[in-house]
């Protein structure tokens, strides 16, 4: 299986944890795994369609990683979506992603525990990621549970450590 791992962080040089992911990955370096910086190739937003449905085509497995702003993925994300899932190459008589999965890969400040029904925000992480597994759903890619690490506002180095290993597992099995 081949995995790619799209990485939408605007300011990543500064990232601690998706940093911490993503040093864990290049370690561990699994076989078939694909890392772009999408804020790097695109700091302009003007996203290259082409060269993105040629990197996802030749790749089973997308991820997308990302930290979780204002209930939501950065902006790059939204505009990476709307450019890159065209009709006639992800639906509307386009199959490119047929047989794919996808998967996110998100970071939030906030502790789970915030996020669920009695929480201080009365919606759960399934309930807010929700769009993008309806996304999947409607271009025919198979939805994988996400990978999350919360509370990173007051994670531990060891906490990160674990949570960076778990990363490498849950984005590279098959």
């Amino acid at each position: 299986m081949s995995t790619a791992v799209l990485l939408f962080h605007p300011n990543y040089e500064a990232s601690k944890v998706n940093r911490r992911l993503l040093d864990e990955l290049a370690k561990q370096n699994p076989a078939g795994v694909d890392v772009r910086d999408e804020y790097a190739l695109y700091p302009d937003f003007k996203v290259d369609v082409e060269a993105e449905h040629a990197f996802i085509e030749q790749h089973d497995h997308i991820v997308l990683q990302f930290p979780f702003y204002w209930y939501s993925s950065p902006a790059l994300l939204k505009q990476w979506e709307d450019a890159i899932l065209t009709p006639g190459w992800a639906y509307a008589g386009g199959n490119a992603l047929d047989g794919k999965t996808l998967q996110l890969a998100v970071s939030t400040g906030s502790p789970a525990s915030r996020y669920q029904k009695d929480g201080e925000y009365k919606r759960t992480m399934n309930e807010l990621l929700s769009p993008f597994e309806l996304m999947a759903f409607r271009v025919d890619l198979t939805w994988r549970e996400p990978f999350l690490v919360q509370n990173t506002s007051a994670i531990t180095d060891e906490e990160l450590d674990q949570a960076a290993k778990e990363y490498v597992k849950a984005i590279a099995e098959e």
